[in-house]
């Protein structure tokens, strides 16, 4: 990589470059141009495909030729308050879905391999915070971390059996299905990956692939959850979409699952790590109890 950016130096002749995370954002008196690293996917194929779909809210690929670097156009950002930029950015993401989406023939194998991988995923963690527990408990005195934990445990174990017990509700809806609707997804949502300028663009699709559109909406809530409040978001992603019942009992389990809390040399930061789990199943909690409890009086 290193080598093809010393050729574009020489080709565009930078009075400026910048390293913006994983990009280098060269300053030409011909234009602004980005760098970014290849993946193994073709952002040409991609921008095509989109095309087709009439979906252009992504930025201009400028050079592609090159084996290890892509070149894009530079897209400035317009300073805008968060929550307004999710608005903007679930739109763009609708709009993705809705235009790419189409219905992929599935046997019961393939429900029963995504409830046996969450399932899984679910198992582990209980056994995991059960461990946790369990060896907390034990100690005579408790570390500021250890009794943030207990004191709080309860609300882990309630998110794994609502977890649990949803997913099983979930398989017996999709079990006898013979349909799945899938798109294609940009697989990293997040507000950092949208640009809004005088048009609305998705950028860093290193990462796409074909499922369900559910995936996107977990990633951008996991990546997100903190910055803003998503029950607004969410209510217009499911407008624009029109979520199936099985398709929103899926987001709401993915992201109703804990965090692992990650056991620091560092107590300051397994205190910081307990503390951010705790607060993200607390605004899980919030923002998933109206549609239950909707769904209760229904």
């Amino acid at each position: 990589m290193n080598k093809s950016i010393e050729v574009l130096k020489q080709i565009y002749k930078p009075y400026r470059y910048t390293i913006l995370g994983h990009a280098l954002i060269l300053n030409t008196t011909s234009g602004d141009f980005v760098v970014k690293e290849k993946s193994d996917k073709s952002l040409k194929d991609l921008y095509a495909y989109l095309n087709s779909r009439n979906f252009h809210n992504f930025p201009n690929l400028i050079d592609e030729s090159r084996n290890d670097v892509n070149v894009f156009e530079y897209v400035e950002s317009v300073g805008m308050p968060k929550e307004q930029k999710a608005l903007d950015l679930i739109d763009v993401l609708s709009n993705l879905h809705n235009k790419t989406t189409f219905y992929k023939t599935v046997t019961k194998d393939d429900f029963k391999e995504i409830y046996d991988k969450i399932k899984g995923n679910i198992l582990y963690l209980q056994t995991y915070y059960n461990s946790l527990y369990d060896n907390i408990k034990k100690e005579v005195f408790m570390s500021p971390s250890d009794y943030s934990f207990i004191r709080s445990s309860y609300k882990i174990f309630a998110a794994l059996d609502f977890s649990l017990s949803e997913l099983d509700a979930w398989y017996n809806l999709v079990n006898e299905e013979t349909k799945k609707r899938v798109s294609l997804i940009h697989n990293k949502v997040c507000l950092d990956h949208f640009i809004k300028s005088s048009d609305d663009y998705l950028i860093s699709w290193e990462d796409y692939r074909i499922d369900s559109p559910v995936m996107d909406l977990v990633t951008f809530y996991r990546n997100n959850y903190f910055d803003i409040q998503f029950d607004v978001v969410i209510k217009r992603y499911f407008e624009k979409v029109g979520l199936s019942e099985d398709e929103k009992k899926l987001f709401f389990i993915l992201i109703s699952i804990p965090k692992k809390i990650e056991i620091s040399p560092s107590e300051f930061q397994t205190c910081k790590n307990v503390r951010e789990a705790l607060d993200y199943l607390f605004i899980t909690e919030e923002l998933v109890r109206p549609y239950y409890t909707i769904e209760q009086k229904n």
